[in-house]
């Protein structure tokens, strides 16, 4: 595992920071989030300004270990506390009603909160320092590429920040899984880090994955365009992949192909870049971010991506692509 050792003063620095209403960028084992004192409204008002994010749009709560659940979430199901004991800390986060210590500016007005705790010692560290939630979002632009270096961060964010803390790459890449327990069901609104089938097989029971507005909920990531790089991307089976790239290679524009790796060997022509992904899903996500990043410091005018396998490990996948390749995103 790829970690940078951050000095302890760095961490105890960072928790001032935070203590003190400002930001900090620091790594989990999904992406990079944007975090500020979770308790304190101003200082995640600042959130929402270092990235140009709806204040409708709530955010997630990191903790540092499932015991602070009672001081975050009311009403706390059954469910909820055997996913927690199974899943955390890790790339699931617990929808919940609220307990009255949460801003409205961390839930978007709703009376419901989202909980994770962190698989990162870097995560962890700054949590234990800090001593309170950190709320925090992927430390983007709103909509845009996730980070999963603090380079990205840099990139996109820059000075905007009280201070990055530099972890490395993230393990997984993809952001986690959103579990909502509000209702009588239990049902998954955003597929992530953490498959279905071991949600379901940890609860004994069949989890079904559904729109967040079908169950009166918002959560983080939910909308139809998100996680999109700058360059366009189009997303084609592999049949259509190349017939589609050279078609837009003559007409003189610079294209970018993302393919599944197989017998078929990924080649450079006129005007085509060919990035080989992995076929196996957890590698393919960890790798999807960083490539896109790569791809629009490259400058391309189009990106092609092979549709990914529709079986259930690439599901959260799936999810992002088609979210990115969304007409509609801004």
């Amino acid at each position: 595992m790829n970690l940078h050792i951050i000095p302890n003063d760095q961490i105890q620095a960072a928790a001032l920071l935070l203590r003190s209403g400002e930001t900090v960028a620091f790594p989990t084992e999904t992406v990079y989030g944007l975090g500020a004192d979770a308790s304190n409204p101003l200082a995640v008002q600042k959130i929402f300004e270092i990235k140009g994010r709806p204040v409708d749009h709530p955010l997630i709560v990191h903790i540092a270990t499932t015991s602070q659940l009672p001081a975050w979430a009311r009403n706390i199901p059954d469910d909820a506390w055997r996913l927690a004991a199974a899943f955390w800390p890790g790339p699931l986060t617990l929808i919940l009603q609220r307990s009255n210590r949460v801003p409205n500016e961390v839930t978007g007005w709703q009376d419901t909160v989202g909980l994770r705790v962190p698989d990162h010692p870097i995560a962890t560290a700054l949590l234990h320092a800090f001593g309170g939630g950190i709320a925090a979002p992927s430390a983007n632009r709103f909509g845009q590429i996730s980070p999963t270096t603090a380079q990205h961060v840099h990139d996109k964010l820059g000075s905007k920040v009280g201070m990055i803390l530099d972890g490395g790459p993230c393990r997984i890449g993809v952001e986690s899984t959103i579990v909502s327990l509000t209702h009588e069901e239990t049902v998954v609104l955003r597929p992530g880090g953490l498959s279905i089938e071991a949600l379901e097989n940890t609860l004994n029971k069949k989890i079904l994955l559904t729109q967040a507005a079908a169950h009166n909920v918002r959560a983080s990531g939910m909308l139809d365009s998100h996680y999109a790089p700058t360059t366009p991307i189009e997303i084609h089976p592999a049949d259509e992949l190349w017939r589609r790239a050279h078609q837009l290679a003559k007409l003189g524009y610079k294209v970018a192909v993302l393919k599944l790796s197989d017998e078929n060997k990924c080649i450079n022509s006129g005007g085509i870049t060919c990035f080989q992904m992995p076929l196996l899903a957890d590698e393919y996500g960890h790798d999807l971010y960083a490539t896109l990043h790569r791809i629009d410091h490259a400058s391309f005018d189009h990106l092609l991506a092979e549709t990914p396998p529709a079986t259930q490990e690439w599901v959260a996948i799936n999810d992002r692509m088609r979210r990115a390749a969304h007409s509609g995103r801004s």
